[in-house]
């Protein structure tokens, strides 16, 4: 380890200096002091691993929220490199958006292969590490340093003398790259750093680590660049290992050879996180391991497409370490993110500024920013070319009177880039934004700030791309997000206009108990319309089965419907769960009460199950192969939610029970247990297994007074009804994403959700 290296490199290069003053130690009877003075630089030596660790092996951040500094060691991730020959690439921005759809992913990256990095910096002598602000450049390089002090029994397997240097202190006319290694290990007390540094040098024995080509004050850049070059040249036996943010490396190192450090991976966020929750109150109370299960739920996507930047994944953890739990406001933590990158990072990593940015405020770029991300994500665009949007810069600058009208839009996005990396490159002269979480926030920011909420929601309310900007403008709203929601109820009425849909809601009204809480009636309502689309599911299968035999066509028809009527029934589900914690009701409670009240026949619970499989079996025994084969998707969907289905129907027949005036429960549990022990056999005609379906179809109408007619819904009406739930659940999420919540504004939308809407002849 450090002991080997220095009495393998650092003694030899002590006693040369030594055999300058004419003694050896151990031939230096006549010179005590001298030698006292190399066993000094020894022992000093022996410390240097220590002063490194107290200097760059520390991580402090964000100082308002990280008050104690982290060992580096105990959270470091390991990095991993793009390849770059897997890079692929677009002949223009809209391949590269085709390419970036077709991934489903929320990730940008269009690299496939990815490499260690401590494999790549033990191969490569000179290397230069690239990436944007906050993916873990300068964090990397400071491990290499760590990892250099374990010698051969260290991930790099080397023996060499690590040296950190931070280019940015590199200010004056006369740049002295050799001062400059040996002011840095003059921390450990050497007391000749300078002629150790040069002796060192020329025998191979460093390690240098040049940590931010960027952060080089502008008027020395090529001037440092010239002399790193030169230096490489002179001292090419020793390692080289840089960091240059992508954006503001323009001219490539000859000697060195280009990496660029990924995204976090999952893999990569879990383990911080472990790493990150590692004391023994964390371990007990299993918190790395909650956070990384909440942080996987759908509807955490965008806060962990973040976290795939190292440092916004540090400002999630605390706040996470905080609070507990992933904030609700997610507009409030979004637009935290965002200052970090916009004020905090560079202003703490005291950058200096380009030129531009004398007249580049935050609060200005944010507003430039916000009308860029708004009119591209209208466009649908997410990915656009530099000369679109250094012309939207343009146009935005000639628009503003107190910006000099020789100010340059190529000159801003370049400083923009550079410095804060909110806008990348990802193709050659193709932009995005670094996280399309930042994209959605600064949209629903320009949204909120010009208050065009009415375009937003006629436009837009059922586009799920949209969602996480429905959710922000909620949250940035602030006393007036209840007008979007007026505007959102407004709109969802208009999907279910037609008498039919009408009428299944006026059902629902019928058979929920108006004595619950308000609250709770909300829950009623949605399990009975849950119940309601499930037997219509069962029953879209189930349809025509004459016409079947005859018209493989007709299936197909019906497969439409059916996939439809699915598709409002996953609304239907989702909202359902969402409306109970909403109302805070233990859904799995309930679900568990409606079970143990079947739990004498379990009929209640195989209600749509059997209703579905018994139209199935009739059409498997009676139908042509090419009629069984096109209705092949309709029956696997609906088998896909069965189990969901027959959830629902034991809900509704609880929540049934809680209005027994309306249902008689008992009856229905004895006819339940009278249709299970009729079901045909497996040797049964074709009729007889559709006799059944029917026999059950006719219970669940007759128990639940439906309608059929309610229930037969055509194609444009289980879309229109989808979207409606759809539109439904996203007005909850909303409340819950809003910063103030009024009590009586919000009472008045939640009693007319999931009800038909008031026309004027109503009363």
């Amino acid at each position: 380890m450090w002991e080997s290296i220095v009495s393998g490199l650092a003694v030899p290069v002590l006693e040369q200096l030594g055999r300058g003053g004419r003694f050896l130690i151990g031939q230096a009877r006549d010179a005590r002091k001298d030698v006292q003075k190399i066993e000094a630089d020894i022992k000093a030596l022996r410390e240097y691993p220590k002063r490194y660790e107290a200097l760059h092996g520390q991580v402090k951040i964000m100082p308002g929220l990280m008050k104690e500094p982290m060992p580096l060691d105990s959270i470091y991730t390991a990095v991993k490199f793009l390849d770059d020959d897997s890079r692929r690439y677009f002949a223009s921005s809209e391949d590269l958006e085709r390419f970036y759809r077709e991934q489903g992913k929320r990730n940008f990256e269009t690299a496939e292969k990815r490499h260690d990095g401590m494999s790549i910096a033990k191969e490569k002598p000179y290397l230069m590490v690239l990436g944007g602000p906050g993916i873990g450049k300068s964090t990397f390089l400071k491990k290499l340093g760590l990892e250099a002090f374990k010698g051969e029994q260290g991930q790099l397997q080397s023996e060499r003398i690590p040296v950190f240097i931070e280019l940015k202190t590199l200010r004056s006319q006369s740049i002295d790259l050799v001062g400059a290694l040996a002011k840095e290990l003059e921390i450990c007390g050497l007391s000749n750093a300078r002629a150790f540094t040069e002796l060192s040098l020329k025998k191979g024995s460093l390690l240098i680590l040049l940590d931010g080509l960027d952060e080089v004050p502008t008027a020395n850049t090529n001037r440092v660049i010239e002399k790193i070059e030169a230096f490489v040249r002179k001292y090419r036996k020793n390692a080289f290992v840089a960091s240059c943010r992508t954006a503001a490396y323009h001219s490539s190192f000859k000697q060195f050879s280009d990496v660029t450090i990924a995204d976090f991976d999952d893999e990569q966020i879990e383990q911080f996180i472990r790493r990150w929750f590692n004391s023994k109150l964390d371990q007990e109370s299993d918190t790395a391991n909650q956070y990384w299960q909440e942080l996987k739920q759908t509807e955490n996507e965008a806060a962990k497409e973040l976290a795939q930047t190292p440092l916004l994944l540090t400002f999630l953890c605390l706040i996470y370490e905080r609070e507990q739990e992933l904030p609700n406001q997610r507009s409030t933590l979004y637009g935290r993110a965002l200052d970090i990158l916009l004020r905090d990072w560079s202003a703490q990593k005291r950058l200096e500024r380009n030129s531009v940015y004398k007249y580049l405020r935050p609060e200005f770029e944010k507003e430039l920013l916000n009308e860029i991300a708004y009119n591209s994500f209208e466009e649908d665009r997410l990915f656009f070319l530099k000369s679109d949007i250094t012309d939207r810069i343009n146009d935005y600058l000639s628009d503003t009177a107190n910006i000099p009208a020789e100010l340059d839009g190529s000159a801003v996005l370049e400083a923009i880039e550079v410095q804060q990396g909110i806008l990348v490159e990802r193709a050659t002269d193709t932009y995005s934004f670094s996280h399309l979480t930042l994209q959605e926030y600064l949209t629903a920011s320009y949204i909120s700030s010009e208050w065009s909420i009415q375009e937003l929601v006629s436009e837009h309310l059922t586009d799920e791309r949209w969602r996480e900007v429905f959710l922000l403008v909620s949250g940035l709203a602030g006393r007036r997000s209840h007008e979007l929601w007026l505007a959102m109820e407004q709109q969802a009425n208009a999907f279910i206009s037609s008498p039919r849909l009408q009428g299944l809601l006026q059902w629902v009204m019928r058979l929920s108990d108006r004595s619950l809480p308000s609250n709770q009636i909300l829950v009623s309502r949605a399990w009975l319309l849950y119940c309601a689309i499930a037997f219509a599911i069962a029953r879209a299968s189930a349809i025509d089965l004459v016409s079947d035999r005859a018209f493989a066509i007709d299936i197909v028809s019906d497969s439409d419907i059916a996939k439809a009527i699915v598709s409002a029934s996953a609304s239907a589900s989702v909202s359902v769960s969402d409306i109970a914690i909403v109302s805070d009701i233990d859904i799995d409670k309930v679900k568990v009460k409606a079970i143990d009240l079947v739990s004498d026949s379990a009929s209640a619970s195989a209600f749509a199950r059997a209703i579905d499989s018994a139209s199935t079996r009739a059409r498997a025994i009676d139908s042509a192969r090419a009629i069984d084969s096109a209705s092949a998707s309709a029956r696997a969907i609906v088998s896909d939610s069965t189990f969901a289905r027959a959830f629902a129907f034991a809900f509704a027949i609880a929540s049934a029970r809680a209005s027994a005036s309306v249902v008689n429960y008992e009856t229905l549990s004895k006819k339940l247990e009278e249709l299970e022990n009729q079901t045909p056999s497996n040797e049964a005609t074709s009729d007889e297994w559709l006799n059944f379906a029917n026999q059950l179809t006719e219970t669940f109408l007759t128990f639940f007074h439906l309608d059929r007619e309610l229930v037969t819904l055509s194609l444009e009406e289980a879309q229109s009804l989808g979207k409606y739930l759809t539109a439904t659940k996203l007005i909850i999420d909303c409340k819950n994403a809003a910063v103030r919540v009024s009590r009586k504004e919000w009472e008045a939308i939640e009693s007319r959700l999931l009800t038909p809407p008031i026309t004027e002849n109503q009363d």
